[in-house]
């Protein structure tokens, strides 16, 4: 009788993915026989970092509720059998959350020792749209990292924020957009008159741009907010269409750096970067033929939240199938 049961509460299990990102906090149901997904929903609000880096109690706040309550929608009664979490800042900030996740999960959902993942972001950003094969995923948002792997280790490259790096990403466009709208506005070359006119529309008098911006702590958003703004000027403007030509040779070489060597390798594109569409996608396209002439491109199959759910199945199977590293992806 209890052997039985124990096959169909295997059967019935379910697997935990959590995507946690600048924008807020999301969670994710599916099967643990196959990953196919039952259900996602949404916390309000990105987590708190404190003192010892990401706040795991502010991070415990929103998971729970969220999974408790989907759970109770798709999946009543359906043990949970493995999670896996993608945070940004988990490979710098992420030591309190090692600590505490896996105990926490253990007494909410009786997750045992080894069925944990704990990734950065950009390790379920590539799970999510190239599953555990070889090759590299550009991850463009705000910021920007490329991450590569042949399946035995990783490759890093940019990822180092707005101040020291992120080139090409949302901020560094935005940012090159509003300079070229100050040029413009103070008669020196290289600026955009229209660039200039977008940029009063949303801000006011270019003079108090300074004012507006250096104050604010989300600094990063506020500039990569104006990128769409560079690409819709991008067609007509050559000033727009020159700064996104220098984002795509910045991609292009981030995604050189972290590809690995090899024969079957491929690239991917993700993230709200790439939303911007052609205006952007043309001149990445260009950038990565020249760059890596022979690795494939393909499309995302799923974002980081899939990624997280993938990498939760194959814990629930027995192996994350993509390579542990100390800062990037534990099993814990």
């Amino acid at each position: 009788m209890s052997g039985n049961r124990h096959v169909g509460e295997a059967a019935d299990a379910v697997v935990v993915g959590i995507d946690s990102g600048g924008s807020g906090l999301r969670v994710a149901l599916a099967r643990a026989s196959d990953g196919t997904a039952l259900g996602r929903a949404a916390a309000p609000g990105p987590v708190r970092t404190g003192p010892g880096g990401i706040a795991a109690g502010h991070f415990l706040e929103s998971a729970l509720p969220a999974v408790a309550a989907l759970r109770a929608r798709v999946a009543p009664g359906r043990p949970v059998r493995a999670v896996a979490v993608g945070a940004a800042g988990m490979a710098t900030l992420g030591a309190e959350l090692r600590a505490v996740l896996p105990g926490a999960f253990a007494d909410a959902w009786g997750v045992a020792a080894g069925r944990t993942a704990l990734a950065a972001d950009a390790v379920t950003a590539y799970a999510g749209a190239l599953g555990a094969r070889p090759g590299v995923v550009v991850a463009g948002g705000t910021g920007l990292i490329a991450l590569g792997t042949d399946l035995t280790g990783w490759r890093r490259a940019d990822g180092w924020g707005h101040l020291l790096g992120d080139c090409g990403g949302g901020a560094w466009i935005g940012r090159a957009g509003l300079e070229a709208a100050l040029r413009a506005h103070d008669g020196r070359r290289g600026g955009s008159a229209e660039l200039l006119a977008r940029a009063e529309a949303l801000h006011g008098p270019a003079g108090g741009l300074p004012a507006a911006l250096y104050p604010r702590t989300d600094r990063p958003a506020v500039l990569a907010a104006f990128a769409p703004e560079v690409a819709a000027c991008a067609g007509r403007d050559p000033v727009a269409a020159g700064i996104l030509e220098r984002a795509a040779e910045d991609i292009a070489d981030a995604a050189g750096a972290a590809c690995p060597p090899g024969g079957d390798r491929v690239v991917a594109l993700t993230g709200g970067l790439f939303r911007m569409g052609e205006p952007l996608l043309g001149p990445v396209r260009a950038a990565l033929a020249a760059r890596l002439p022979g690795v494939r491109t393909a499309d995302a199959a799923g974002d980081p939240l899939d990624g997280a759910v993938a990498l939760a199945a194959g814990l629930a199977g027995g192996s994350a199938r993509l390579p542990e590293d100390p800062a990037l992806l534990r099993v814990l």
